[in-house]
């Protein structure tokens, strides 16, 4: 199943994943980002201890082909593995397994990979990358969502659609965006919608939120509710 984006931006040391396919709940299964590190997409017939695996390698210093490598070391399911990643270099590995379902493959360029599976043909991945590589005027999540866009034109799963997810991490230990669109007629919309959402109520909070560099985040109280009488929240907290 599936077919994913991983990639990371040097402009803001960002790591992500969007992944879509016609399975259900992909989020809670293909993608992995972790901060300063790397970011994988473990999928075909999926082996989810792959990630934190191979995350784990980059983090000691190995290259993504290495760090594949190693993790699938001892995995006796490895042909039905198709896994890729990328480091802070900007250092690529993909893995498709010798039993994966046609058409199944992988591309990349520098900062990023492109892998997939059970998918029309080769122009979905081919389609992927090229749209990633050609919007770079646009914000990271953006330029995801118009990559996965480009390879649903081009077919995409071949079974058809159901879910989608994106997750990018920049400094913190929890990501800064992660939708899951789990079961939808038409996920990559809805992944879109999503999205649009975050930019207007999620992405505003994390400046305000524990962080690395302010442990424990904003608190004043005053402000924080002179925020909420600013949008016709009547909340007060307790003193």
């Amino acid at each position: 199943m599936t077919w994913s984006i991983v990639i990371h931006d040097p402009a803001t040391d960002a790591f992500a994943v969007a992944v879509t396919t016609r399975a259900f709940a992909v989020g809670a299964m293909c993608p992995f980002v972790r901060a300063g590190v790397g970011a994988v997409s473990t999928q075909s017939m999926t082996n989810r201890y792959l990630g934190p695996a191979i995350l784990d390698g980059m983090a000691r210093g190995l290259s993504p082909a290495a760090a594949i490598e190693g993790a699938l070391t001892g995995d006796e399911g490895r042909g039905l593995r198709q896994v890729h990643a990328v480091d802070r270099l900007g250092r690529t590995a993909a893995f498709t397994g010798q039993n994966c379902v046609e058409w199944c493959g992988s591309a990349d360029a520098p900062h990023v990979s492109v892998a997939g599976n059970m998918l029309a043909g080769p122009d979905v991945v081919r389609d992927t990358l090229a749209c990633v590589g050609s919007e770079t005027g646009l914000d990271l999540p953006e330029r995801l969502m118009a990559a996965l866009d480009a390879g649903q034109a081009a077919g995409g799963d071949r079974r058809g659609r159901q879910s989608a997810a994106m997750r990018l991490t920049t400094t913190e230990d929890f990501p800064d965006l992660d939708l899951r669109v789990d079961d939808h007629a038409d996920p990559l919309i809805e992944l879109r919608r999503l999205l649009g959402i975050w930019r207007r109520e999620g992405q505003p909070r994390l400046a305000q939120s524990p962080s690395r560099a302010n442990p424990s985040g904003f608190t004043d109280l005053d402000a924080i509710e002179a925020g909420w009488r600013a949008r016709g929240i009547d909340l007060r907290f307790r003193r």
